[in-house]
């Protein structure tokens, strides 16, 4: 049974690393479509709400049925949690989140969102995971969020030196610490209230599509707010709905979730870490960016970084005194 759980952990942290790490290869091939970064937060709410918000119906219905203790203020009938709970975790995992995130590219490019997004949530997860859960830090640990941090910096070093040039870029920059901060905090509250990843990415869609996409909706309609959404062909819309929200949302949120159920979130997002690299790595590739060096030595540090804080450690063996 362990093993069976070890073996779901590593495969949803596998899926999860390839849906980030496309998530910002497509951000960097998309950056200059027609929708604006809110549009696409919205489009992917939608996306995801599609899926989810019917999914979450019939998972209260059945929690109703079986008269499962707490299914009575389980929110709206639609999300598992009681409204604390649901608002809690949409308000960090999709509202604040695709706000701040989205909002950064409008000053930002997509390198520093590789870097400062991913790459950073080791250390505010440490931090939060620390004060919040008490969840104790090795010597062994600290040093593997030092080499990741270390790598992340290789790989995105440059051109976060160049937000000092002047410009706007470093309110970019600002935002994606903010972004990265605020799903650290998701990823504690899961752990802490024992949040099941289907029923977590359940909460999250439902809060999102009955309060951030009818607010956005009606400010994007009256034009408080610059939106693309009217000039964006569908073939463009329906790609992010399904990528950002199906994607993103649904499949990563649930098997992310899965992970920290598995591994704890210090070291989930120790794992999540290798995104910086292998998405500049994949730019490589894809989009005909240059290979420098700082990318594979920045890929490795990262690397060794996640063993010495993925594995977990061995207790000592208790001596006991020999019999006589």
């Amino acid at each position: 049974m362990q093993q069976s759980r070890q073996n779901i952990g590593i495969a949803a942290a596998i899926v999860t690393v390839t849906i980030w790490t496309g998530f910002i290869i497509i951000a960097r091939a998309m950056a200059h479509k027609t929708l604006t970064p809110l549009d696409i937060a919205f489009v992917r709410m939608i996306g995801a709400g599609i899926v989810m918000v019917p999914w979450g119906w019939w998972w209260v219905h059945r929690a109703r049925a079986r008269a499962e203790p707490g299914a009575a203020k389980m929110w709206l009938g639609l999300s598992p949690y009681p409204w604390r709970i649901t608002a809690a975790a949409g308000t960090l995992a999709a509202v604040l989140y695709a706000s701040l995130a989205y909002s950064g590219f409008l000053f930002a490019p997509a390198a520093h969102a590789s870097v400062l997004m991913p790459g950073m949530l080791p250390l505010w997860t440490t931090l939060i995971a620390l004060a919040v859960i008490g969840t104790p830090v090795t010597s062994r640990r600290w040093l593997g969020l030092a080499l990741i941090i270390a790598g992340g910096l290789l790989v995105g070093g440059a051109s976060l030196l160049r937000a000092f040039d002047g410009g706007d870029v470093w309110k970019g920059d600002i935002l994606f610490l903010a972004s990265s901060f605020v799903w650290s905090g998701y990823t504690v509250m899961t752990r802490k209230h024992a949040m099941g990843a289907i029923p977590a990415t359940i909460a999250v869609c439902v809060f999102a599509l009955f309060t951030f996409v009818p607010v956005y909706a009606l400010l994007a309609w009256t034009g408080v707010l610059v939106s693309h959404l009217r000039e964006a062909p569908w073939s463009e819309i329906l790609f992010q709905m399904a990528v950002q929200g199906i994607g993103s949302v649904v499949i990563s949120g649930i098997t992310f979730v899965r992970m920290v159920e598995t591994f704890g979130p210090i070291r989930s997002t120790m794992i999540t870490a290798v995104v910086p690299g292998l998405s500049a790595l994949g730019a490589v590739f894809f989009l005909g960016e240059p290979l420098y060096w700082n990318l594979l030595l920045g890929l490795a540090l990262v690397t060794i970084g996640i063993v010495f804080g993925v594995k977990p450690v061995t207790p000592a063996p208790v001596l006991r005194p020999a019999m006589r």
